[in-house]
């Protein structure tokens, strides 16, 4: 068998030839690094979960943990792939965010009336109606002013976060000649919450304000204890979705 063909090619004294070892290192390090962003890209969050469990587990007796907790709650529902996000650790923002909350209801004067939680990647901050407002009044009581300024303090630092105040009602109806309903006492609360945050220097861009008077109770309306549940404000926020 003739081998001129190939030594006419690739010649074993040709210098010129050594590029080619050269370039499939190159491509090696390349096919290597794309198996490797593929890998990362379908990591199972299964594993997560059971190391998240594992961490509960010995640390749920701790109180100081229980924001970050939940914080690292998945949904049952929640897409079973990891992304390069969360591995990078970009969700510290979220985290700092939480944590501050948890701080300030925690330590508030108020705090068995205030609440934080998230859903759905928003942030939820529950308060209780009676620790704003006084029966079937729309005006800001004492105690509210003290809630409201620690709660700017904090979104202060966060000017990436749009705020949805929500105003909700429990079932017993209302007919004032101001209030002919429920819808209209939720949304003058939840746009009267709005107004005295803007008046403490948080931009009006950021802000919305909905009344759903008693359509989303937080639970059934069958005693007082369950109606004072349902009458609050929940501030819900939400990072603004980057400009395309």
């Amino acid at each position: 068998m003739r081998h001129d063909t190939y030594d006419s090619i690739f010649p074993a004294d040709d210098d010129d030839a050594t590029w080619l070892v050269t370039y499939a290192d190159l491509v090696t390090i390349l096919l290597v690094f794309f198996v490797l962003l593929y890998t990362l890209s379908f990591f199972e969050k299964e594993q997560y979960r059971k190391a998240v469990e594992t961490i509960k587990v010995q640390v749920e007796e701790n109180e100081n943990l229980i924001g970050l907790m939940e914080l690292m709650e998945i949904p049952e529902t929640a897409d079973t792939q990891i992304t390069i996000e969360d591995i990078t650790g970009l969700h510290s923002r979220e985290k700092s965010l939480f944590n501050n909350i948890t701080k300030f209801v925690q330590s508030s004067e108020q705090k068995q009336n205030i609440s934080s939680r998230i859903l759905d990647g928003k942030i939820i901050v529950t308060i209780k109606g009676k620790a704003l407002f006084n029966s079937g009044s729309a005006s800001l009581n004492n105690a509210s002013i003290l809630i409201f300024d620690e709660i700017v303090q904090i979104l202060y630092d966060y000017p990436e976060y749009n705020i949805n105040i929500k105003g909700h009602t429990d079932n017993i109806p209302i007919s004032t000649p101001i209030f002919p309903s429920n819808w209209e006492l939720s949304a003058i609360r939840a746009t009267t919450v709005l107004q005295y945050l803007v008046l403490q220097g948080i931009r009006p861009q950021r802000l919305t304000a909905t009344g759903y008077g008693d359509v989303m109770p937080l639970v059934p309306n069958t005693s007082e204890e369950n109606r004072a549940q349902n009458r609050r404000v929940e501030f819900v926020l939400e990072k603004k979705e980057p400009r395309s």
